[in-house]
């Protein structure tokens, strides 16, 4: 068999307007203390520096996230430019195996019929001088 605990009601306190009226005005009176302080000179340096420092800081995590963003970019972008740069060696491999002599060669045989003219074929034509020209 268990134990079985009964606890009592807990009573609520009544808000009393003298209480509350007190804490209100001692509140007032504190922040006219602060308030007051806040005119003196040393205090009004050190709100100052403490407004510079924190503006530093807040400028120095906008820099060091701005850094990272432009890392970022440039490490994409050198990504980007070796793919470019693997591209063009195999654009120009490809070119120079299109244009191999002798695949040229072939091709022209082939596709027109073309073929290196023998020693018969070759009629030189002399050269005008421009005197002979007039």
């Amino acid at each position: 068999m268990g134990a079985v605990a009964i606890e009592q009601p807990t009573k609520t306190a009544k808000l009393n307007k003298e209480k509350v009226r007190d804490g209100v005005v001692s509140a007032v009176r504190v922040s006219r203390e602060v308030f007051e302080a806040a005119r003196e000179r040393q205090v009004l340096v050190s709100l100052v520096l403490i407004l510079v420092l924190t503006v530093s800081a807040i400028g120095v995590v906008v820099s060091a996230h701005e850094n990272r963003e432009l890392f970022n970019t440039l490490s994409t972008l050198q990504q980007q430019r070796d793919a470019h740069e693997r591209e063009w060696s195999q654009l120009l491999l490809e070119q120079s195996a299109l244009s191999a002599h002798g695949r040229v060669e072939k091709l022209a045989a082939e596709r027109f019929g073309m073929r290196v003219p023998g020693r018969q074929d070759i009629v030189l034509v002399p050269l005008m001088t421009p005197i002979a020209a007039n």
